[in-house]
């Protein structure tokens, strides 16, 4: 696949969309930092008409180019958000370089819409350094990585720097946001995400605000004409997110190799909202029948108050079994009977099982368990719908059942997506995906989804 240098593309009058870069063997490629993240950017790319392809894990050099040459969009689904610095190197600087190989003209790193990174964990300073490293190994331009997080359909705010998030209908600042600022891996202590970023890289971080966006040319001259190796952009409404996206565009088309960009499902959306193409709607209907199984490793309210929704519903509701004598009858029969069953881990973690370990360990036991449960329940034939709770045991769990690949099922309403495993089990090919971040949803959502196969 031969990349076309692109030294006449200067003329950014006439570039409206990624998709319409020189030289670009493909629109755009991303990595997300866990599975959660990595669905909604397929979802916000699909949005705006974009076919994709999302692979679980290491794809096959192959796998990745047939993806490429039938895809405007290939993503890989990774978990650099629950990682140390050097852990998170080595699962992101293969992956960036594989997808660097197609010769996007973006390249994504697809983060959390609230930023949740540190210095320690899931660093977004060090991403910085591996992605502009990627970027310079491919033959690619040093030009300083856009950093979107804003989110606005998803209550995500960034203005003059400063990050807000919505929780249950009230915008917060970022370090007052009740969940994040007590976030217990990551709490969020700094609202101006140009010092909280600073904190995590020895290389300069700046922030470029909105009023600053008169037009997509003006703000790429911006971008590509500052000194720091990070901008921080502003976004309050679906309009400053297109004109990020087209002025990414214009920055891609004037450099030679992917411009690498760090960002929310606002910049998937926003790259992709310039190039709209005509498709068929997202399904929003499950085709999937029966009761629903919802295994959680999330200790957010959010998801403790469905939990707590669905038990007043009638659902079986009990802690996920942590221990090696654990059985999961009661939970095989009351499927079978067609009641739906929630497994939850923060009351799980509170009976204090032994041998359950602490920090990434324990985080395995509780996939390990959880996946165990989806496997014993698909293969009894229990059920073909499945929620996971938490970003980080979302990738696990849905690494250990096998899945290959992934692809949208439905969208049923606002972030919401159902998606499809594409695994050589045959009890788990076909099984019906929900992979939701904690603190994500309201609180009759595991309902809701249960009431689509009505």
């Amino acid at each position: 696949m031969h990349h076309r240098p692109r030294s006449d593309a200067r003329r950014r009058g006439s570039v409206r969309s990624v998709s319409d870069v020189r030289g670009a063997s493909i629109a755009a490629a991303f990595y997300g930092d866990d599975f959660t993240g990595s669905v909604d950017a397929l979802l916000q790319f699909a949005r705006n008409g974009w076919s994709g392809r999302l692979f679980v894990g290491t794809p096959s050099a192959d796998d990745l180019a047939d993806a490429a040459a039938t895809s405007d969009v290939v993503g890989i689904a990774g978990i650099a958000r629950s990682l140390r610095p050097d852990e998170l190197e080595s699962e992101l600087r293969p992956a960036l370089a594989q997808l660097a190989s197609l010769h996007p003209a973006v390249l994504q790193y697809k983060a959390c819409s609230t930023a949740d990174s540190s210095p320690e964990i899931g660093s977004l300073g060090r991403v910085i350094e591996v992605g502009r490293s990627v970027v310079a190994d491919a033959g690619g331009t040093a030009v300083p990585v856009p950093l979107l997080f804003a989110q606005p359909d998803f209550g995500r705010y960034t203005a003059f720097g400063h990050h807000f998030a919505a929780e249950r209908g009230t915008v917060y600042r970022l370090d007052r946001q009740p969940t994040m600022s007590t976030h217990p891996a990551t709490p969020m202590t700094e609202s101006d995400l140009a010092v909280h970023l600073g904190r995590q890289t020895h290389l300069p971080i700046a922030s470029l605000a909105f009023p600053a966006y008169t037009s997509p040319p003006e703000l790429a001259a911006a971008l590509e004409g500052s000194s720091a190796a990070g901008v921080v952009l502003d976004a309050l409404d679906a309009s400053h997110l297109e004109v990020v996206g087209a002025a990414i565009a214009h920055l891609a088309a004037s450099v030679d190799g992917p411009v690498f960009a760090i960002g929310s499902g606002g910049l998937s959306w926003g790259l992709s909202a310039t190039g709209r193409r005509d498709a068929e709607p997202i399904p929003t209907g499950s085709t999937a029948t029966g009761p629903v199984l919802v295994v959680s490793g999330s200790r957010s309210p959010t998801t403790r108050r469905q939990a707590d929704a669905a038990d007043a519903a009638g659902w079986l509701v009990r802690p996920l079994g942590l221990g090696a004598h654990d059985t999961v009858d009661d939970v095989l029969t009351a499927l079978a009977s067609g009641r739906s069953v929630a497994l939850t881990s923060d009351d799980a973690l509170e009976t204090g099982d032994a041998g359950t370990g602490a920090g990434d360990a324990l985080l395995e036991t509780i996939a390990a368990a959880a996946a165990s449960v989806v496997l014993s329940a698909a293969r009894a034939g229990a059920t073909r719908r499945v929620i996971v709770c938490g970003g980080d045991t979302s990738s696990r769990v849905t690494a250990l059942l096998g899945a290959r690949s992934l692809s949208i099922a439905a969208n049923p309403w606002s972030n919401v997506v159902l998606l499809r495993a594409h695994a050589d089990d045959p009890a788990v090919d076909g099984l019906e995906l929900l992979l939701k971040g904690g603190q994500v949803g309201d609180d009759d959502l595991f309902e809701r989804v249960r009431d689509l196969a009505r």
